[in-house]
C-alpha cells in the first residue's frame, strides 16, 4: 500500500469535461421518451395554476438568438414555477399566416396570381408546417420543455374559428367598419399595413418650392397674376394634386420679385426669400388666410385647376405656409378636403406604379417618376428651388422598404369606441418593467383606428358578405356559421365555395332580395390572428386558462402582440388577456451592433449548441440584463463557458467527496456540527432565499450572480480547508461526516436550484445522487431556506473572522513574494492582536491553523508586546509569518515537528500515524 492509498481522495465518474454538445441531444431524447414534461404536469395537476402564454414566433427559417433569449427565458420561468407549487403547462405556438411565407414561395418561382387560390394556399400551408417542424427541432435543442406535439398554430381550423368568433363579437358591438381613408400602403408587400407594422428609417428626399398660378382670384381679392408657392418633399404626389391648403388664421403676403408676384405666409417670407435666392422683394399686399378660401390655381403640369382650401393644421414653422394637397396620399389632406367634396384620384396601382390617371407616367414606379415630374416643373417654369435633405420616413418592417399613403376602401376596427377601457386595463396590468406601462399606454392613447384588412392571399379571410346593392353583411348568424365551417374545414373553405354555400341554409337579407350574395376577398391583418390567441388557445385548451398570468416577448411587441391582444380582449370581454407583462431587449453583437448578414456578425444558435452546448447559451441568457438590449459574441459566450466550468467543477468536487456518504445513516444533526459547518449552511440557506426571490421576480441575472458568487466563496474557503479533513481524517470520523453532511445538502439543493437554467447539467448531476428517490431533478420541488437555530452573533463572528482571514492571506502573499515560503502549509503564523481580535478568534472555537491552511498558528505575547520587524501591520493587528519548524508530513502535507518520531512511519506526523494505525492496523510499511 502506498501513502496515497490511505487518503480519502474523492472519487466520481462525473466527468470534468462536460461534453455538452454530445450529451444534450441524448438527454433530450431521454426526457421525451420518458415523458418528463408530462410527468411534471401530472405531479402538479391539483396545484394552483400559473399560465405563461407563448407569443407565437413567425414560422419562417431557423431560429436566431432573439428566439433563444425568449424561449429559454420562458423555460426558466416554467421550470421554476413547476417546481414551486404551481401547475404551469407550456403550449408553444406559431404565427403561420402572412406575407413572409408568400415571399418565400415567390423566391421558389411560385407565382401566386397564376395558380388557383386554393392550390396556392395549400402550398403556403405546407411551407408553414415545414417551418414549424424546423423551428420546433431548434427550440427543443435548447432544452425547452413543453407540449411540442400539440402546439397551437394560427392556421389550425380550431384557432381560425376562434379568431372568427372574436371578429364577430367585435362586429356585433359595432367596432368593425368599412371606410376609405389614407392608410399605410406597402408597394413591396402589395398590401395595407397597420401602425404596428411600421418602422422608421432615414431616407434622402428632394425638397421643392413650386409655383401655382392663380386662375380664380375671387373678384380680384388678389392680383390676377399672383402665384401661390407651395413646399413639398413628396414630389411624386403632384400628379394627384387637387388643391392647396392655407391656414385661415395666418396672414399671407404677396411680394413683387422682378416681374412676378408670389404669395407666402408673412412669418416665412424671409426664410423663403433666402431659400429661393431673391436678392430683393417688395411686399405689395397682406391678406388673411380665410379670404383665400375656394380660390383656384392652375395645376403645374396638367390641364386642370387646384382648389384653395382652409386647414387649421397648416403651420408656419417651415415651408411656405401653403400646403400642396393630394387627398389620396395624405391623412390631413384627405380629411380636410372632405368638406370640399374633392374627388380622390387613384393614380397608383398596388405595386406603386402610376396608372392612366397620371398621363405620361403610366407604368413608372412612383420613385422612378420623380425626375420626369421635376423636368415638367422646370419646363413649365414652376420649379423655383430644389435641394435635398435626410429625414425619418415610414418603412414596411418586413421588407424594409418605404411605404406610402393611399386612400383606399379598407376594413377597420374602431379603437375610439373602447380606447378608454383599454387605457384603464393597461393601468391595472402588472408591468414587470415599469416603463412598459407608459409605453403601451401612450401607443394606445395615440393610435388611430386599426386597419384590419390586407390585400394578400395567405391568411384568415374577413367573414364579410355583400348584398346585391353592395352593402356589407356581417351578422352574428353569419359569423357563427363561418366559425363552425372553419372549425370543420379550415379557412380554405372560404375560397373553395361560392358565397351562397358559405351562408346558413335559408339565409335571407334585405340587401339581397333575389338571394344573390358576394364575399370579401381580403384577409385579416396577421396581428388579428395572434391578437386572438387568448381565445384560440387560452379559452380553447382545457389545461389552460384565461387571462394568462404572464405574457413575455421582445420590446417590439408593445406595438405588436401586447397591443393587438389587449385590444381584442378588451373589445370582446372587457378584460386584459394578461395579468402581467415582461418585455426583453434585442440581441446585439459584442460591439452593440444589430446582427445582420451584411455585417457578417450573426451567430446561429445551432452553432453555439454544437460547439459549446445549450446549457452555455442558457447560462448566457441568465447572465444578461434583458431589460435593455443585450450583447453576445463567441468571446462573450466563451467567458460564460468559463463560469460554467466553475459551477461544474464545484459540483464535481462535492460529488466526489460524498461518494462514500449515505445521507440516511451518515448525516449529522445541525446541533452537532462545527461552527464553520453551521456558518456555511446558514450562508447557503440565505442563498436559497435570494435565488428563490430572484426567480420569482424573473431576475435571472441575480440568480446567476448569487450562485456564482456563492460557489466562488465556497470553493475559496470551506471546500479549500475541508480537504485537510475530508482527505485526511478517518473515513467514518465525526469530523469528516460533519463536512460531508454540509457538502451533500448543498449539492442536492444546489442541483435543484440550477434546474431552470442548466437542466442538462442538473439532470446529469442528479443521476449520480443514488439516494434521491426522484428519477429526475425536475420532478423534485425547489429547496426552501432553512430556519436554522443560529444567532446573529454566529454570522457576525464569522464575518469578522473572514476579514481577519483576508489579512492573513495578504501576509502569506508577502511571504511568498520574499521567497520565505512556497505553499501556505509551509507557514507558521504569529498574531499580535488587540483584545477584541483575540476574543473574536477564541470564540471561533476551531482549529485556526486548519481554517487558514497553515502548519502553525499562535497568539504571540500579551497585548503590550510589540511585533518584531517583518510583521505586516493592520489596524489593531500585526501578523508575522515564519517558516514552520519541522518536516513535511508525506500524508497530510503539513510541516510538523513530530515527523520522524514514529519508528514505523518515519515520514508521517503523529496525527497521521494515529489515523493510519487505527484504519490499517496490519500495515507495517508503505510501498515506495
Amino acid at each position: 500500500m502506498k501513502i496515497k492509498d490511505t487518503l480519502n481522495l474523492g472519487k466520481t465518474e462525473f466527468p470534468m469535461r462536460a461534453g455538452l454538445p454530445t450529451k444534450e441531444p441524448i438527454a433530450q431524447k431521454k426526457w421525451e421518451d420518458e415523458k418528463l414534461y408530462e410527468s411534471r404536469q401530472k405531479l402538479n395537476e391539483s396545484k394552483p395554476s400559473f399560465m405563461l402564454h407563448d407569443g407565437p414566433p413567425y414560422a419562417n427559417g431557423n431560429i436566431h438568438l432573439g428566439h433563444s433569449l425568449n424561449k429559454i427565458s420562458k423555460d426558466i420561468i416554467i421550470r421554476y414555477k413547476s417546481m414551486s407549487g404551481f401547475r404551469s403547462p407550456y403550449v408553444p405556438g406559431w404565427d403561420t399566416h402572412g406575407l413572409p411565407i408568400e415571399q418565400q414561395l415567390a423566391k421558389k418561382g411560385i407565382k401566386r396570381k397564376e395558380l388557383p387560390r386554393t392550390e396556392y394556399l395549400e402550398l403556403c400551408r405546407q411551407f408553414a408546417l415545414d417551418q414549424v417542424n424546423t423551428q420546433r427541432a431548434d427550440f427543443k435543442s435548447l432544452g425547452v420543455l413543453g407540449d411540442w406535439e400539440n402546439p397551437y398554430l394560427t392556421l389550425q381550423p380550431e384557432f381560425e374559428a376562434a379568431q372568427i368568433r372574436v371578429f364577430g363579437a367585435m362586429a356585433e358591438k359595432g367596432y368593425i367598419y368599412r371606410g376609405a381613408k389614407p392608410i399605410y400602403w406597402s408597394p413591396s408587400s402589395e398590401s395595407a399595413l397597420a401602425e404596428a407594422e411600421i418602422e422608421y428609417a432615414d431616407i434622402k428626399s428632394p425638397s421643392l418650392y413650386v409655383a401655382f398660378s392663380v386662375v380664380d382670384n375671387k373678384a380680384d381679392k388678389i392680383p390676377a397674376d399672383t402665384e401661390f408657392i407651395v413646399w413639398t418633399t413628396t414630389v411624386w404626389t403632384f400628379p394627384s394634386n387637387r388643391g392647396i391648403f392655407v391656414n385661415p388664421e395666418v396672414t399671407y403676403v404677396i411680394v413683387q420679385v422682378a416681374d412676378r408676384k408670389f404669395m407666402v405666409a408673412k412669418d416665412l417670407i424671409e426664410d423663403v426669400a433666402a431659400k429661393i435666392g431673391w436678392e430683393s422683394y417688395e411686399v405689395i399686399q397682406e391678406i388673411i388666410g380665410q379670404e383665400l378660401d375656394e380660390m383656384t390655381a392652375k395645376h403645374p403640369f396638367y390641364d386642370r385647376t387646384s382648389l384653395v382650401m382652409l386647414g387649421d393644421y397648416v403651420e408656419t414653422t417651415s415651408g411656405t405656409g401653403l400646403v400642396h394637397s393630394s387627398p389620396n396620399h395624405g391623412e390631413d389632406d384627405y380629411f380636410y378636403s372632405r368638406k370640399y367634396k374633392i374627388e380622390v384620384i387613384e393614380d397608383l396601382d398596388n405595386q406603386g406604379r402610376f396608372n392612366e390617371n397620371a398621363p405620361g407616367l403610366e407604368g413608372l414606379f412612383y420613385e422612378e417618376a420623380i425626375p420626369t415630374i421635376q423636368k415638367w416643373l422646370e419646363d413649365n417654369d414652376r420649379l423655383l428651388h430644389i435641394d435635398y435633405f435626410m429625414h425619418s420616413y415610414p418603412h414596411d418592417w418586413r421588407t424594409k422598404k418605404p411605404v406610402i399613403y393611399r386612400a383606399l376602401p379598407q376594413w377597420f376596427a374602431s379603437i375610439d369606441k373602447f380606447r378608454s377601457e383599454i387605457l384603464t386595463a393597461v393601468e391595472n396590468v402588472s408591468w414587470v418593467i415599469p416603463w412598459g406601462k407608459t409605453r403601451l399606454y401612450n401607443m394606445v392613447r395615440d393610435r388611430g383606428d386599426w386597419v384590419i384588412s390586407r390585400q394578400r392571399a395567405w391568411g384568415v379571410p374577413l367573414p364579410i358578405f355583400y348584398g346585391e346593392d353592395g352593402e356589407a353583411i356581417i351578422t352574428k348568424e353569419t359569423t357563427d356559421y363561418i366559425a363552425e365551417l372553419f372549425s370543420e374545414f379550415g379557412s380554405k373553405v372560404w375560397f373553395e365555395r361560392e358565397a351562397k354555400d358559405l351562408l346558413p341554409e335559408g339565409f335571407t337579407n334585405e340587401h339581397s332580395p333575389n338571394g344573390e350574395f358576394t364575399k370579401e376577398n381580403d384577409i385579416m391583418d396577421v396581428w388579428f390572428d395572434s391578437g386572438s390567441s387568448w381565445n384560440g388557445v387560452l379559452n380553447t385548451r382545457p389545461e389552460l386558462s384565461y387571462p394568462a398570468d404572464l405574457y413575455l416577448e421582445g420590446s417590439d411587441q408593445y406595438r405588436g402582440w401586447f397591443n393587438s391582444s389587449i385590444t381584442t380582449s378588451i373589445a370582446v370581454n372587457g378584460i386584459a388577456p394578461y395579468k402581467s407583462v415582461l418585455s426583453q431587449g434585442f440581441v446585439l453583437d459584442g460591439k452593440g451592433r444589430k446582427m445582420s448578414k451584411s455585417l457578417g456578425n450573426t451567430i446561429v444558435p445551432s452553432d453555439v449548441t454544437k460547439k459549446l452546448g445549450a446549457d452555455i447559451l442558457r447560462l448566457w441568457v441568465a447572465s444578461v440584463d434583458y431589460e435593455s438590449d443585450v450583447r453576445v459574441s463567441m468571446d462573450i459566450l466563451q467567458q460564460v463557458a468559463e463560469q460554467y466550468k466553475k459551477i461544474r467543477n464545484t459540483t464535481r468536487f462535492l460529488l466526489a467527496n460524498t461518494s462514500d456518504f449515505n445521507p440516511i445513516f451518515d448525516s449529522v444533526e445541525f446541533s452537532e456540527l462545527r461552527s464553520a459547518d453551521k456558518y456555511t449552511l446558514e450562508k447557503f440557506s440565505k442563498l436559497v432565499d435570494k435565488v428563490l426571490k430572484a426567480y420569482e421576480s424573473y431576475s435571472f441575472m441575480t440568480v446567476y450572480k448569487e450562485l456564482t458568487n456563492f460557489l466562488t466563496d465556497l470553493s475559496g474557503f470551506y471546500m479549500d480547508f475541508a480537504k485537510d479533513v475530508i482527505y485526511i481524517e478517518p473515513k467514518k470520523s465525526l469530523a469528516r461526516r460533519r463536512m460531508q453532511t454540509v457538502f451533500y445538502q448543498i449539492l442536492v439543493d444546489l442541483t435543484k436550484l440550477i434546474v431552470p437554467i442548466l437542466p442538462h447539467t442538473a439532470e446529469e448531476i442528479w443521476s449520480y445522487l443514488e439516494f434521491e428517490k426522484e428519477k429526475f431533478a425536475y420532478l423534485t420541488e425547489m429547496p426552501q431556506a432553512k430556519n436554522y437555530p443560529v444567532t446573529n452573533e454566529l454570522e457576525e463572528k464569522w464575518s469578522n473572522f473572514m476579514d481577519f482571514r483576508d489579512k492573513v492571506l495578504k501576509a502569506l502573499e508577502k511571504a511568498r513574494e520574499t521567497k520565505l515560503i512556497g505553499r501556505s502549509q509551509e507557514a507558521y503564523v504569529k498574531v499580535y492582536a488587540d483584545q477584541p481580535t483575540k476574543a473574536m478568534l477564541k470564540e471561533i472555537d476551531e482549529n485556526l491553523a486548519q481554517l487558514l491552511i497553515v502548519s502553525g498558528f499562535e497568539f504571540a505575547g500579551s497585548e503590550n508586546v510589540t511585533a518584531p520587524e517583518g510583521a505586516i501591520r493592520f489596524d489593531g493587528l500585526d501578523i508575522l509569518v515564519d517558516k514552520a519548524p519541522g518536516e513535511v508530513c508525506q500524508r497530510c502535507r503539513r510541516v510538523d515537528e513530530t515527523v520522524g518520531d514514529d519508528h514505523k512511519f518515519t515520514n508521517l506526523c503523529s496525527n497521521c500515524v494515529k489515523i493510519v494505525n487505527a484504519e490499517y492496523p496490519e500495515l507495517d510499511a508503505f510501498e515506495d
